[in-house]
């Protein structure tokens, strides 16, 4: 070959793992950005009495995710395990760059990281209110660690749900499902807020403090989802990537609007009000489940699947409340359940993807997520305990675990 040629084809090469490189740590400084939205729509949907303590496991736990993922997480998940398999090779640290490799391996990390974060927030709100601050951070280390990274090797890092079918493309269920698994074993263990059930059966709302800050929240997380499932697709430095990318964001923006006015029309005709709380989940409700694939169906299917998504997650947070499961944040109705909705609606659009393979999948995220979940937050409870005391309670979480009060010119 010329050896013009050689140095035209090396300098597109390299400009093309530049821009791949560069767009994988956008999109992780996006998902990243998601943190605040988490802590902020949290913030927004607890009383005010526990509003720092929300804040600090929020910043907390993103700090421990991505020291795990850097210790041991990313090697479970993604360095010299077997295709097809379910058990990991053992080791620490991010490994080393690949020669051949479409962009470099800190861009991968720090892409993967921030996403082993996003699945820990979802825990933060479902259990907020009455779980032990150090118990939770606990338990944070062995998620962020261990069980979300050896189900993640099962899927993302080639091993048997891959193998077998099972399509996720941005994380529907291997990031948001499993994040609401983990949670769903935290709330039985943990039981419900004090007073927000009744004996007879009734439910008694519990008012967040900020609305505001809850609507910030899900905006920031709305913006941030474009790097989510955007970033998903892993390179933009051609046409068949840049268009998808392209496609990527258009449907993920319709399903988080449609979301959005479906809960809003049915917490119209259910209540008579527009419903803040359900149409900020409604948009979520929407993003969770075009997550799964955002990239195969039409603009108008999104949409489609958001508003379903969006009329989903008003009658699941109403029916956890009837089975007296207290979620503050509506964070299993969200990301569990629309999540499982996301990855059954795959095959509809993408002929690669089958209905068997989705549900095997997503029932092996489930139940190993939930399992191994329960049993460290089990032997948490029985050795430190995890929920705090009656009167620890009443105070708020803020004097008990922060010494700091959020709003200290007004109490409740």
């Amino acid at each position: 070959m010329d050896t013009t040629v050689m140095d035209m084809v090396t300098t597109v090469t390299e400009l093309r793992f530049a821009l791949d490189t560069f767009y994988f740590l956008i999109s992780g400084v996006l998902v990243m950005w998601m943190a605040a939205g988490f802590a902020m729509l949290e913030a927004g949907l607890v009383r005010s009495k526990n509003t720092t303590e929300i804040l600090t496991k929020n910043i907390v736990l993103y700090a421990i995710a991505c020291t795990m993922f850097l210790l041991v997480g990313y090697n479970i998940m993604y360095v010299d395990n077997a295709a097809g398999g379910w058990l990991p090779s053992l080791g620490a640290l991010i490994g080393t760059p690949s020669a051949d490799a479409d962009h470099s391996l800190a861009s991968d990390f720090f892409f993967q990281v921030v996403f082993v974060a996003t699945a820990m927030s979802i825990v933060s709100g479902a259990v907020a209110e009455r779980m032990k601050l150090w118990a939770f951070l606990i338990f944070t280390v062995f998620l962020t660690g261990f069980i979300y990274p050896m189900e993640g090797y099962w899927t993302w890092g080639g091993g048997f749900l891959s193998e077998a079918g099972f399509s996720d493309f941005a994380g529907s269920g291997i990031v948001h499902m499993a994040g609401a698994a983990a949670a769903l074993a935290a709330v039985l263990l943990l039981g419900a807020r004090k007073g927000k059930y009744g004996k007879d059966g009734s439910v008694h709302p519990i008012p967040g403090s900020n609305m505001p800050l809850a609507t910030l929240g899900t905006f920031i997380l709305w913006m941030g989802w474009f790097g989510f499932n955007g970033g998903s697709q892993l390179a933009v430095s051609n046409f068949e990537n840049a268009t998808a990318v392209g496609q990527i964001f258009v449907n993920t923006n319709a399903a988080a609007a449609t979301g959005a006015i479906a809960a809003m029309l049915v917490s119209k005709f259910k209540w008579g009000k527009a419903d803040l709380t359900m149409i900020l989940n409604g948009a979520l409700a929407g993003l969770v489940a075009i997550t799964a694939d955002p990239l195969s169906p039409s603009p108008l299917m999104s949409a489609g699947i958001g508003a379903i998504a969006g009329i989903i997650v008003v009658y699941s947070i109403i029916s956890f409340d009837k089975l007296k499961i207290d979620d503050p944040v509506g964070a299993l109705s969200v990301h569990g359940v629309c999540g499982l909705f996301g990855l059954l609606v795959v095959p509809m659009s993408n002929e690669g993807a089958s209905f068997g393979s989705q549900i095997y999948g997503a029932a092996v995220i489930f139940g190993f997520v939930f399992a191994a979940s329960w049993v460290v937050w089990y032997v948490i409870k029985v050795t430190m305990g995890i929920r705090v005391t009656a009167e620890q309670e009443e105070a708020g979480m803020d004097i008990h675990d922060c010494g700091v009060e959020a709003y200290p010119e007004f109490k409740d």
